[in-house]
C-alpha cells in the first residue's frame, strides 16, 4: 500500500447525514473501501438501520450520497489501529473536517464510535469534561445536529449486535425528523 493512501470522502450538498469514522484502518486503505474488514459491523447495521432500503457493503461506498449519505473520518491516516493515532493528528485534521461540514452542511453528523467523537472534541478544545453518551448529543456542529454510535469495530463487544442495531435505528429516526424539520 502506498503509505500516503487513504480513503476518499463520500460527500456532497443535501446530505442527511454524514458518518465520520476516527480514521481508515490499513486493510480499508488498501481495499480501497470504507469498513472492508467483514468483522466490523458497519454495512450490517446501515442496512438494517432503515437509512436504506437494500443490503449494502463495503464496495457500495461510493453510492452513499445518492441515498444522502456520506462519509469521512476525523483523521484522514490510515492505521492499523485507531490507538495509533496522536492528540496532534487530531489536531492538524479537525479544522479540515470542520470546513468539510461547513461546506456540505449534512443534517446529522453520525460518529462511528465515542473515541472519534471524544478525540473531536478535545482538538476543538471543549475538553473531555463529563462522560460522552450515545445517542443525540446537546452539541451542534456547524449547524448539523450531532449523532454518536457505538463503534462498529469488532474490538468493540461491550454491546451486543442487537444493541448497536438500536442505536442505528435511532439515528434513523432523527434524520427523518431532520428531514421532516422536527427538532
Amino acid at each position: 500500500m502506498n503509505e500516503n493512501a487513504t480513503l476518499p470522502d463520500y460527500l456532497r450538498q443535501g446530505l442527511k447525514v454524514v458518518f465520520v469514522g476516527i480514521n481508515p484502518g490499513t486493510y480499508s486503505a488498501s481495499a480501497g473501501h470504507y469498513y472492508a474488514r467483514r468483522a466490523n459491523k458497519f454495512w450490517e447495521l446501515l442496512s438494517n438501520s432503515g437509512l436504506v432500503s437494500r443490503k449494502l457493503d463495503c464496495e457500495d461506498d461510493a453510492s452513499l450520497p445518492k441515498w444522502s449519505i456520506g462519509l469521512t473520518d476525523v483523521v484522514k491516516r490510515p492505521t492499523a489501529s485507531a490507538n495509533k493515532l496522536t492528540r496532534g493528528d487530531y489536531r492538524k485534521a479537525v479544522p479540515a473536517l470542520l470546513e468539510k461540514l461547513r461546506q456540505y452542511q449534512p443534517r446529522v453528523v453520525a460518529f462511528n464510535g465515542k473515541t472519534g467523537y471524544r478525540n473531536f472534541r478535545r482538538a476543538i478544545g471543549y475538553g473531555s469534561e463529563g462522560r460522552i453518551r450515545l445517542g443525540k448529543q446537546t452539541d451542534l456542529l456547524e449547524g448539523a445536529e450531532v449523532f454518536v454510535l457505538p463503534s462498529t469495530s469488532p474490538a468493540n463487544a461491550r454491546l451486543s449486535p442487537r444493541q448497536k442495531l438500536a442505536y442505528f435505528r435511532r439515528l434513523a429516526e432523527r434524520v427523518r425528523a431532520q428531514s421532516n424539520g422536527i427538532k
